[in-house]
């Protein structure tokens, strides 16, 4: 019926039948062993953007073993479950790509996992199971072997906080809820500030929906606080847990209050007692005010970014006398809101904000001596 199927010329040893390419069948062996599983992904991601990123990840942080080039082969996404299969070179790369958990990728974190059909019994004779731990993964925003307890699926992510946020403020805020075994507040590696986002575990771990539920989508000065599972969707409170999470949330709204009158979380950032003026510093220099086209263009600015936060009354910007004379306020910028819920957003939005490499200070000022133009408090 197949005349020309696996016909052998008189002599030719059984052995030569074409046979799979032995470089095919090895990947095909290892294939369970080089993928790892990436979900929670966002709704925007797609193959390349995954591909691109796990790939500069892995050689960012020296996870490629391969050689030079990318250390992702392929990527398969299902779009409706955001999760992909991201299939790498070797079985070293996979292993060292299991150190990524959690990492964040278009703006949220992502659980890096083994897939269903990881057979660590045959992985083990393929490769290392484990990532290499002299990895770097502070290039990548992660702690070096997650320290401090910051394992397991009650590692909550916290997002959305405002720049200038201490840690100790930061974990004054979750600590309303209970000890922390762990707490990680990620940071930029060439500046050391913060990245806007932490990693924390609970002693208790009963409290970590309650924690999340309380504290998710509340608001600190202008940012919006996103609190949830970094490894697992949102799971609601128990009913019998319901009276711990309102006695919290009295909690959180009490600590909220505090912070914006700054008195409370640490003390603040050395907000004083609200009132309707806020004062910024290292906003500006005296030979920017010099110039009458850049002090109008330093004035619209400044009316634009503090009108953000409230309807301004007035803008006060100090310039430097002609006879060179010291001018009272030089280099200070002055915010007058029409009510102190304006002014308590500006100080909060504007503080630790940076403006031409400056890191910003905003603090209340009197509204009395504002009145009277004595600028120099």
């Amino acid at each position: 019926m197949f005349p020309n199927m696996l016909a052998l010329t008189p002599g030719q040893p059984f052995t030569t039948l074409p046979m799979m390419p032995v470089q095919a069948m090895t990947q095909q062996a290892t294939r369970h062993a080089r993928r790892v599983y990436v979900g929670g992904l966002s709704p925007t991601a797609n193959e390349q953007s995954v591909a691109t990123f796990f790939s500069q990840v892995m050689s960012a942080i020296g996870g490629n073993t391969a050689g030079p080039g990318d250390s992702v082969v392929n990527v398969y996404i299902n779009h409706d479950k955001k999760f992909a299969f991201v299939e790498m070179r070797s079985v070293e790369e996979a292993s060292n790509a299991m150190a990524l958990d959690g990492i964040i990728f278009e703006g949220g974190p992502v659980k890096v996992r083994r897939p269903t059909d990881y057979n660590p019994s045959l992985a083990a004779a393929l490769g290392p199971s484990q990532p290499n731990p002299n990895l770097n993964l502070a290039a990548v925003g992660l702690t070096p072997g997650s320290a401090g307890g910051l394992e397991g699926p009650d590692r909550i992510f916290v997002g959305g906080l405002p720049y200038y946020f201490t840690e100790a403020q930061i974990r004054e805020l979750l600590e309303s809820f209970g000890p922390l075994r762990g707490f990680d507040l990620v940071k930029d590696r060439e500046t050391g500030n913060s990245k806007g986002y932490a990693f924390c575990v609970y002693q208790d771990l009963s409290v970590t929906d309650i924690a999340c539920a309380a504290l998710n989508g509340i608001k600190m000065g202008d940012k919006t606080l996103t609190v949830r599972r970094a490894n697992l969707g949102t799971t609601q409170p128990k009913p019998e847990q319901e009276n711990v999470l309102i006695q919290a949330q009295l909690q959180v709204a009490l600590q909220r209050q505090l912070f914006q009158t700054g008195g409370g979380l640490g003390g603040g950032n050395g907000g004083g007692v609200a009132t309707k003026v806020v004062c910024l510093t290292e906003v500006v220099t005296a030979d920017e005010l010099k110039d009458d086209e850049e002090y109008e263009d330093i004035l619209e600015d400044m009316r634009v970014e503090g009108g953000k936060f409230g309807t301004l009354m007035n803008i006060v910007i100090p310039r430097p006398q002609p006879n060179g004379e010291p001018s009272p306020g030089l280099g200070k910028v002055f915010l007058e809101y029409n009510d102190v819920e304006g002014s308590s957003k500006a100080r909060s939005g504007l503080h630790g904000r940076r403006f031409g490499g400056n890191q910003v200070v905003a603090v209340f000022y009197p509204e009395n001596q504002f009145a009277e133009g004595i600028y120099d408090a």
